[in-house]
């Protein structure tokens, strides 16, 4: 069975002085559950074997602070549909991947949507959040866990 880890990208920096969405980079805040989130993952044993992230400064920060905190040994690749496409380019990205573990990074309301989508629940990705689906061969999903990120962090 393979599953996925949906990761919202963590706490943005609104007054960072970014030109447009894309380029809007992680707050304080941000770095810091990035850096639980890396640690919490190696801890628990639920490093993915393959990123997938959106092309958005603030995914790319989020899983590379999260790699570099937990030492991840995985490959990261960057993916556009994970920014500009629909809930259904998320969930075909999450069920075509032939890997244990993979890992999408991305934004809502995608991540949201493409866990209710698979699971049938109704749920919100905080910035963030991790939740682990493990997939079905008919392309459903079962909700392992969803964590908030001040779970991981004493802030």
């Amino acid at each position: 069975m393979s599953a996925v880890i949906f990761l919202r990208h963590a706490k943005s920096d609104w007054h960072a002085g970014a030109t447009d969405d894309l380029s809007r980079p992680l707050a304080n805040r941000g770095r810091v559950a990035a850096a639980a989130i890396g640690s919490f993952l190696a801890d628990v044993g639920h490093i993915p074997d393959l990123v997938l992230c959106s092309p958005a400064v603030r995914t790319r920060q989020t899983v590379e602070i999260a790699i570099a905190a937990g030492d991840w040994p995985c490959p990261i690749e960057i993916v556009d549909e994970l920014y500009y496409g629909t809930v259904e380019n998320t969930v075909k990205l999450a069920c075509k991947r032939q890997v244990p573990l993979l890992m999408l990074v991305g934004h809502e309301p995608t991540m949201s949507s493409a866990l209710e989508y698979l699971t049938g629940a109704e749920l919100r990705m905080p910035t963030g959040a991790l939740a682990r689906v493990n997939l079905n061969p008919d392309n459903s999903g079962l909700l392992e866990w969803l964590l908030p990120p001040r779970l991981l962090t004493d802030s």
